[in-house]
């Protein structure tokens, strides 16, 4: 199997903040036997690396010549930039089981959300897997079709790997579902016709006593 390359120098005895305003990263390789060794890598090479690889994409760590194939497996981010400012390595044998997380692809379309204007949530983009290191999956794929209603729902089950790869998440975790379209509240009703008329009847009321004033002082004027 071919292995993404990744070139690395001896960590010099200068302080991470030293190392990384030189343009690297410090970083530690452990595992598997292997001697807890320090090393540093360009920012820009070891960047575009991990955007390849990920957790689950062997790479060939190369030190001072020796090739050690590795998982990035931890890595630390400056809050403000993103920027990575610090990785760990696990060293792999290639000959003993290793258990990574590998990333979720989702495959078709579903009908809960092209015909009844579902939303799709992923509730897990990532599974635990173990097997041999050949054997490890850069991805899984997982298809959405069966999700016609907004009751179903597709779990680790559903995930098909190939032979000798096994997914360690509980079967019945749930993957993704489709929820129902958030409805818009309806404006109630207001009071009808009856209440409109009132103030024209009360108007209408008012004149008439008007009038009946009116012609009680027009009575008191011819007496």
């Amino acid at each position: 199997m071919k292995m993404l390359s990744l070139q690395t120098e001896a960590r010099p005895e200068a302080t991470a903040k030293t190392i990384r305003a030189d343009g690297k990263v410090p970083c530690v390789l452990y595992g598997n036997d292997v001697e807890h060794t320090q090393v540093a890598c360009d920012y820009s090479e070891l960047y575009r690396t991990y955007a390849k690889a990920g957790e689950s994409v062997l790479v060939e760590l190369d030190i001072a010549g020796k090739k050690v194939p590795v998982l990035f497996h931890e890595l630390q981010f400056e809050p403000v930039s993103d920027a990575i400012v610090h990785v760990d390595f696990f060293a792999v044998d290639m000959k003993k089981e290793i258990e990574a997380r590998v990333p979720l692809h989702f495959l078709g379309e579903a009908p809960a959300v092209k015909e009844l204007g579902g939303v799709l949530v992923s509730v897990m983009d990532h599974v635990s897997v173990k097997c041999l290191p050949t054997a490890l999956p850069s991805h899984l794929e997982v298809s959405i079709e069966k999700l016609e209603t907004f009751a179903d729902s597709v779990i680790v089950s559903d995930v098909t790997t190939a032979d000798g790869v096994v997914i360690t998440d509980d079967p019945d975790s749930m993957i993704a579902t489709v929820q129902e379209p958030r409805k818009d509240a309806e404006p109630e009703p207001t009071e009808a016709a009856e209440g409109e008329e009132t103030p024209a009847g009360e108007d209408g009321e008012k004149k008439e006593e008007g009038g009946e004033a009116a012609a009680e002082g027009g009575e008191d004027k011819k007496e």
